[in-house]
């Protein structure tokens, strides 16, 4: 197993350090968990960055990637779910695009076709992993600052707004990606 890969790996460990921290919900954790997102998240970028330097990429490296992201991604989100934070349907949807897309890489790759991310689909991901810190941002800011109306605002009306847009978002790049695949997956 290459470099990349296992920094992949490493980003799985991570995520479910993260999910524990958060689901503690006090301030130390939230801090403890929102430094363990950072790192995981930086993960991604440093994986993908010393695949393509050192020429290393590898069908197992594209296809765990998006694993590796998917659980962190759809772990947290579960984690602010039971905290009350954002809705199920919220994180129905995404999770939903999420299996069929991963699904239809999987199939994909049983049968030799190689479905990679697209750019639309990286989009999606900045806007999930950008909601996912301003929620961890708002709920430490909420210990430190309890009461504070503007942080109630942001927890009470934008989060949820801002949701709405990561699940629009999050839908239109699996359209999408249907879309630019579709010669390839008629294949299948």
């Amino acid at each position: 197993m290459n470099t990349p890969n296992k920094i992949t790996l490493l980003r799985i460990i991570l995520s479910f350090f993260c999910i524990g921290f958060i689901l503690a919900d006090d301030y130390a954790s939230l801090i403890t968990a929102f430094i363990l997102f950072i790192v995981a998240s930086l993960t991604d970028i440093l994986d993908g960055f010393l695949a393509r330097k050192k020429n290393l990429t590898s069908d197992l490296g594209k296809l765990l990637d998006p694993i590796a992201d998917k659980i962190l991604i759809i772990g947290v989100l579960c984690a602010f779910l039971q905290l009350g934070i954002i809705d199920a349907w919220i994180v129905s949807l995404i999770m939903l695009r999420e299996f069929i897309i991963t699904g239809l890489r999987l199939y994909g790759l049983n049968r030799g076709v190689v479905l990679e991310a697209k750019r639309f689909g990286k989009h999606k991901t900045l806007s999930q992993v950008t909601g996912i810190f301003i929620i961890f941002l708002t709920l430490i800011l909420i210990h430190i600052l309890p009461g504070n109306k503007f942080l109630l605002f942001l927890k009470d009306s934008f989060i949820p707004l801002m949701m709405w847009y990561i699940v629009v978002i999050t839908l239109s790049s699996g359209v999408y990606y249907f879309w630019v695949n579709r010669r390839a997956i008629r294949t299948f």
